[in-house]
């Protein structure tokens, strides 16, 4: 999976659209981060690029973690975004989105 580094002078814009042309080629991407002003613009940039991608019916989801890295010999946390498409979790034979009542209820009749 490609890797994006994004650090605290990283143009949210820049990194958004590089995003999305990775999810839309690849599926996902990983954005690796260190420090708040780091997270901070990765943050900007993925809710940019879920204005890039939703005309496409992309949804997209972030999952973070963190990761153990070393950067010029001393060791740092570093925290990893994988920024990916959001699909539906089929529960048996039907797409249950929570905040839908009348699809609960539907489901709850079939049952």
């Amino acid at each position: 999976m490609e890797q994006l580094k994004v650090s605290t002078r990283s143009n949210p814009n820049s990194v958004a659209g590089a995003m999305a042309g990775v999810v839309r080629s690849q599926g996902a991407v990983e954005v690796q981060v260190v420090g708040a002003g780091a997270l901070n613009q990765a943050i900007k940039a993925v809710a940019i690029a879920c204005g890039y991608v939703a005309a496409s019916g992309i949804e997209l989801v972030c999952i973070p973690e963190f990761a153990d890295i070393t950067i010029d010999g001393e060791k740092r946390t570093a925290i990893r975004l994988r920024v990916e498409d959001r699909i539906p979790v089929p529960d048996g034979d039907h797409v249950v989105a929570l905040e839908d009542p009348v699809a609960e209820a539907a489901i709850a009749l079939d049952t």
